[in-house]
């Protein structure tokens, strides 16, 4: 397995821009698909972006797309989400997730590694 820790988060105002990083370890970072999902208080934890590992398309959710790019680093071994036009909606508990050679998903269900998160909080 490969041991996430995400880094990142904070407090931006609306219209902000943030940079998501999340470091794995491990030799065989090029064989996970990858994915971003958060969890605002009282709400389920849900998709944000995800990332093939074959060939490093990318997926996104409707609510993030055109204002989130995620890319992945194999040779520094990192996942990033960079974050653009922030809303007060995209304010949650982000976490990074993996799945070795699976294919990328929007199902939580897919992946069996996870990081404990990083707070984004947006203010209007």
């Amino acid at each position: 397995q490969v041991p996430l820790a995400e880094s990142g988060g904070g407090l931006v105002q609306a219209g902000g821009s943030l940079r998501l990083s999340c470091a794995a370890s491990g030799r065989t970072f090029s064989a996970y698909s990858m994915a971003w999902f958060r969890q605002a208080p009282g709400k389920e934890r849900e998709f944000v972006a995800a990332i093939q590992y074959s060939d490093d398309y990318p997926y996104y959710a409707d609510s993030v797309k055109g204002r989130f790019t995620i890319s992945k680093d194999n040779p520094k071994v990192t996942l990033y989400l960079d974050m653009s036009s922030l809303k007060p909606e995209d304010t949650a508990l982000y976490y990074c997730a993996a799945c070795r050679y699976c294919g990328a998903s929007t199902s939580r269900a897919r992946y069996n590694i996870w990081g404990r998160g990083t707070q984004v909080t947006v203010s209007s």
